[in-house]
């Protein structure tokens, strides 16, 4: 029995086409919920951020990539930032390669070294806005940043990490950017701290992506579903692999497995 189900955002709740959540899957949320099954975000995405799928009536958020867990009365359950060293290091890195774009993402805010074509089309593509553009050196609170975003390129991930932020970890749901977490941090995290706080075993338990970022998720949980339109390595570990979120995927699957 289905206990609890976890949702990417980008490519899984939401159209990449349309920028919004397909009929059908608000039609089963309204079944999970009568049926008592709780619904969670697992994003990579910052809380605030969120907004725009709210009405959805989840049951908590796991966002930056499981470093910032909260519940739906906004009870902060979980969190985990950033070593600082590796911070330091990337300014320091990024004075001596200009061409070099990365942002920061902490719980309030979330900002720019500098905006390109390249960051521009990124933000357009998943309906956000740009983010400011902040001087790092000056004031900024580097203690608060639970997530980097580098927008460097899949080959050159490794060593930029290994080189330069060793503390830390990347996963990415696009060639554009990678998302760069605590050491140890995923969705997987964010799934455990929900399932201890509820008190939902790991075997009751459902989760949908199409990311990068969403292979440990669908790894972890009991049924990992990857979506029609997901990275052929996500549907390579996926338990069942449905339809694009723009054919029904979620309702399909969850009719499939006899969820709703």
């Amino acid at each position: 029995m289905i206990k609890a189900i976890f949702f990417d955002i980008d490519g899984t709740l939401l159209s990449f086409k349309t920028h919004q959540v397909p009929d059908s899957t608000q039609q089963a949320f309204q079944l999970l919920k009568e049926k008592n099954i709780k619904v969670f975000v697992s994003t990579g995405r910052s809380f605030n951020q969120l907004g725009h799928i709210r009405y959805l009536d989840f049951d908590g958020f796991i966002t930056f990539n499981g470093g910032y867990c909260v519940t739906k009365d906004e009870q902060v359950i979980y969190k985990n930032n950033i070593a600082q060293k590796d911070i330091r290091s990337l300014i320091d890195y990024a004075k001596h390669h200009p061409e070099l774009t990365f942002s920061f993402m902490s719980e309030k805010e979330i900002s720019l070294n500098q905006v390109t074509p390249e960051v521009l089309q990124m933000y357009q593509q998943v309906n956000v806005k740009t983010p400011p553009i902040r001087n790092y050196e000056d004031n900024f609170d580097l203690e608060s940043v639970m997530q980097i975003n580098v927008f460097i390129n899949p080959e050159e991930e490794a060593e930029f990490m290994e080189n330069i932020m060793p503390n830390s970890v990347a996963s990415r749901w696009t060639s554009v950017f990678a998302d760069v977490n605590p050491m140890g941090q995923s969705k997987k995290v964010g799934i455990d701290v929900f399932l201890e706080h509820f008190g939902i075993e790991l075997s009751e338990t459902m989760s949908f992506g199409d990311g990068g970022n969403d292979i440990t998720m669908l790894a972890h949980t009991q049924v990992g579903i990857a979506m029609g339109n997901a990275n052929p390595e996500v549907k390579e570990i996926a338990d069942y692999i449905t339809d694009d979120v723009d054919n029904n995927g979620i309702w399909n699957a969850l009719k499939h497995f006899g969820v709703i």
